[in-house]
């Protein structure tokens, strides 16, 4: 179930309200004989997150949590920092990395206890089993929900997080849906957007200088500017390596872009997604102070909203 983009924080007793993580959705299944993890598009990450097969042995029954993997850091929710995880498919190096840089599942939601599905159940019901499970551990929690949304956002934006989220008590979950009956408030928007071509820094065909993103519509992918914020060091020469490979002999844009976007540009195969923050739209349709967030290997081209 997926959160819609809300315009203000709903008042009253019928909603709950709780922090808005900077991290990847995962669904986990607990079972005695181990865990498995998927991404939002159903991809199997298991062996990205290895500490989490720690929910096996301790003892609980089999369950289904919804929630999001973060990478904690000094405290306060890193993507850049997730993303060094996000990617890893090697045992070892993931046995590795979790020592040396951890993640913690934010568990938000229960969809199934011992067998039996809850999707059906409203959250106030969902909500309260799942906090009876006693999930507190450096490896996973439950955070806290909030009655006063409003305070809420205040002190995510006093502390640099990255929003809330608003949940209607009475909402049964919908599996893959976007509901208004889960809001979002973002306090800077980031949002997942397709590569569609890149260009090399100034002086260089090895450091990646930007990259040019779209957005997936019904009528092709819409070009939504270009984001060179953030692309410096390990990010750039990873994303450079994904990029490699998928290079197109035409740009797969839906309308032409301007001499000046297209001068110096490598185009691309639309396959790879990234997050990108931004401040608003510009009058032309452009992401305006765009700063590259990560590559999302959890989701394609299709999972977007638009396609």
């Amino acid at each position: 179930m997926l959160a819609t983009r809300g315009d203000h924080v709903p008042p009253g007793d019928g909603w709950a309200h709780e922090v808005k993580w900077d991290g990847m959705r995962v669904l986990v299944e607990v079972r005695r004989s181990g865990v498995r993890v998927r991404s939002r598009n159903e991809n199997d990450v298991t062996v990205s997150f290895p500490e989490l097969q720690g929910l096996a042995a301790a003892g609980l029954p089999d369950l289904v949590l919804d929630g999001e993997v973060v990478a904690l850091g000094q405290g306060v929710p890193s993507f850049g920092a997730l993303a060094d995880r996000m990617h890893v498919r090697d045992a070892a190096r993931a046995q590795r990395l979790a020592r040396s840089n951890p993640v913690t599942l934010i568990v938000f939601d229960l969809l199934a206890l011992d067998g039996t599905e809850l999707l059906d159940r409203p959250l106030s019901e969902r909500r309260a089993r799942l906090e009876e499970l006693g999930l507190d551990d450096a490896s996973w929690q439950v955070p806290p929900t909030y009655a006063d949304g409003q305070l809420l956002l205040d002190a995510a934006g006093q502390q640099g997080l990255e929003g809330i989220v608003s949940k209607r008590l009475a909402s049964r979950y919908h599996p893959g849906r976007r509901s208004r009956d889960w809001l979002k408030f973002p306090m800077r928007p980031t949002a997942s957007y397709v590569v569609g071509g890149f260009r090399w820094e100034t002086g260089s065909e090895h450091r990646l200088g930007a990259v040019l993103v779209g957005e997936p519509t019904a009528d092709g992918l819409l070009f939504r500017g270009r984001v060179g914020s953030g692309i410096a060091g390990r990010a750039g020469v990873a994303l450079a390596e994904l990029l490699a490979p998928l290079h197109a002999t035409a740009s797969p844009f839906s309308a032409e872009l301007p001499r000046l976007d297209r001068q110096g540009t490598v185009w691309v195969e639309p396959r790879v997604v990234v997050d990108v923050q931004y401040l608003t739209f510009t009058t032309d349709g452009r992401l305006r102070q765009p700063a590259y967030r990560g590559v999302r290997t959890d989701l394609g081209p299709d999972d977007l909203p638009g396609a």
